[in-house]
């Protein structure tokens, strides 16, 4: 049975999510204080988190920073009530996985958890696949650590970084369609979410500037094409 944390001080709201989600086979435990969420962490083996950012006394970014400290791979999924680009890039900043704005259907609720758990299934195996990965003479790439190791330190990658640099890295001069990447990190090829993407790759190159014989090619209108020198 999927256990989730679901940490939200809405009463009226938490409990038609919580049922909702129980009558489909999830054990929910609620926590409706962001000052509680790490007990209830530590204290249960749950397998997906379900955070509202804005919460009494702890925030849902602060509670996001937190279980990054002591788990790097468990899906977190923000609750928000605002879109603006500058907060959603921050909650993938600080580690989380998806969110989803309010008011939502419990319908695409249950099909954004559904998604993170594949995807953190499938990143799973390819980490059991491969510890680190090549590129270039200089960096070495680990997607379990999520980091990149330039030579001389180790880069701390968020947790979309990570997943982008996984596909272009295993696809070392191909193209990687857009939609793909996309699909992959986001499950949803929306507009938004494309944006957010070009924010992500610019990152990326900066990450990769140490060495000019690897570039990240943007094939206009198709995708990306991760150029690397030997």
């Amino acid at each position: 049975m999927t256990k989730v944390l679901y940490v939200e001080d809405e009463i009226f709201l938490a409990k038609i999510v919580k049922e909702s989600l129980e009558s489909r086979g999830y054990e929910v435990i609620h926590i409706d204080d962001g000052s509680c969420a790490m007990d209830a962490f530590r204290s249960q083996q749950v397998d997906i988190c379900i955070l509202d950012i804005m919460l009494p006394k702890l925030s849902g970014f602060d509670i996001a920073q937190n279980i990054r400290e002591i788990n790097k791979a468990i899906p977190i999924l923000f609750l928000t009530a605002k879109d603006q680009p500058e907060d959603v890039i921050k909650g993938f900043e600080i580690g989380g996985n998806d969110y989803i704005k309010k008011p939502f259907s419990m319908k695409e609720l249950i099909l954004r958890i559904k998604n993170l758990l594949q995807l953190t299934q499938n990143n799973l195996k390819e980490s059991s696949m491969s510890e680190e990965i090549p590129i270039g003479d200089m960096y070495r790439f680990s997607l379990s650590k999520m980091t990149l190791y330039d030579g001389e330190k180790h880069i701390q990658l968020s947790h979309k970084e990570n997943q982008i640099v996984t596909l272009l890295s295993r696809h070392q001069n191909k193209t990687v369609l857009r939609q793909d990447i996309l699909m992959a990190v986001w499950a949803d090829d929306s507009f938004y979410n494309s944006r957010t993407l070009d924010v992500y790759i610019r990152k990326i190159r900066a990450h990769f500037s140490q060495d000019n014989r690897i570039q990240i090619v943007t094939l206009r209108g198709t995708g990306y094409r991760f150029m690397v020198e030997s």
